[in-house]
């Protein structure tokens, strides 16, 4: 009977964890203004991250070679952190520890300043 109890806190625990991941996912891409359904897809939401840190679509076919897919992962999420006015170090939290960096960045102040965090082609000024 323990054993049921023990299994079933355990499995509403890792639902819980799963839902706040994607939660996270999907905010932090409609602060990058993709679409949010899209980080629910395979492979895709990997297509997806890698456009918002401004990464070449083709490094997801980096992903399937072990060893190279260390560096494209990496610049993947180096990319992202950049994109939202973040530095190397919170790249690294992205990469090692996503479960406590994407909810501070999904649910933080961060807001997406585009690709290289320069706030797209204006440089963050508004456009006239």
């Amino acid at each position: 009977m323990a054993e049921n109890i023990l299994s079933m806190v355990s499995l509403l625990f890792a639902l819980g964890f799963m839902a706040i991941i994607l939660a996270s996912f999907w905010v932090v891409f409609e602060k990058a203004d993709k679409p949010g359904w899209a980080s629910l897809i395979p492979i895709y939401n990997t297509y997806v991250m890698l456009k918002i840190g401004d990464n070449p679509g083709w490094y997801l076919l980096l992903m399937f070679i072990p060893l190279v897919n260390l560096y494209a992962v990496g610049k993947m999420h180096l990319g992202i952190a950049k994109a939202f006015g973040k530095g190397i170090g919170w790249g690294a939290g992205l990469w090692l520890l996503p479960f406590v960096f994407y909810p501070m960045l999904a649910f933080g102040d961060a807001s997406y300043l585009g690709h290289g965090g320069s706030g797209g082609s204006t440089g963050g000024q508004p456009s006239i």
